[in-house]
């Protein structure tokens, strides 16, 4: 006789209360910041190395504009008066002159705005100071790039109130540019020339460090191309910075008259 044996309730299935059942997380994604590319850390370096550029290019022209002194009053107030004619009559008189320096604010204003932004970010990112303290290289070119773009800001303004519109300059607004000039790097204004000599320095270690970091930015730095692209933020900065100083250094001392 076979026997049968019926399963009992070990070995069914087990039915779980409803209570107890978990139910799946929906995932959630995360809610992107207003403002797009610009506003990440990414888009404001961007903004800087862009700006950067445009800076540049206009520190080139204006130092190449500068050295004209060099080939007399007429050569220099020639230049200072086809740059406010240009595309005349098409265009009146100092348009194009005008827009491009309402280019050159709107890439100043960007280009602060930038850094500013970066560095509060970075300062938020880590609110607790690291117990490493910075290298020396690090902390230097913090300075310089922090405290040397306040003081190149304040040398643009006095510069503008100098040599543009003449309010602190012995020829005033109505003279002639190199008369101006000429005026206003007299030996007997020494302190000027001074004041210039240390701005312009420090536009030079300023913008040594920005180019570099323009290059980082747009990925072109690498193991490879390191050196070639440090010698050649360092040219271009020692360049700019001699073209800049050899006009006032050569009225100061008599070389030009």
């Amino acid at each position: 006789m076979t026997a049968t044996i019926e399963r009992g309730s070990a070995t069914a299935p087990v039915n779980t209360p409803a209570s107890k059942k978990k139910t799946p997380t929906p995932k959630t994604s995360t809610p992107r910041k207003p403002g797009g590319f610009l506003t990440s850390s990414n888009g404001k370096k961007v903004v800087m190395a862009v700006t950067g550029a445009v800076m540049v290019s206009f520190l080139v022209l204006h130092m190449l504009g500068n050295l004209k002194i060099f080939f007399g009053r007429d050569s220099f107030n020639e230049y200072a008066h086809w740059l406010r004619t240009l595309l005349e009559p098409f265009a009146p008189y100092r348009t194009v002159l005008t827009i491009l320096e309402i280019g050159l604010v709107v890439a100043v204003v960007l280009h602060m705005w930038a850094a500013i932004s970066l560095s509060r970010r970075a300062g938020k990112a880590r609110p607790v100071k690291y117990v490493a303290r910075k290298s020396q290289a690090n902390g230097y070119a913090t300075h310089i790039m922090r405290w040397g773009g306040v003081t190149i800001v304040l040398f643009v303004i006095w510069h503008l109130l100098d040599l543009t519109f003449g309010v602190v300059n012995p020829e005033g607004f109505n003279s002639a540019p190199a008369d101006r000039m000429i005026s206003g790097f007299d030996p007997s204004r020494w302190w000027v020339t001074l004041i210039y000599f240390v701005a312009v320095v420090m536009v030079g270690m300023h913008l040594r460090h920005g180019i570099w970091s323009a290059f980082q930015t747009l990925g072109w730095a690498n193991r490879d191309r390191n050196k070639a692209l440090r010698a050649t933020a360092g040219l271009v900065s020692i360049v700019l910075v001699i073209g800049f100083l050899l006009p006032p250094l050569a009225i100061t001392f008599g070389v030009v008259k």
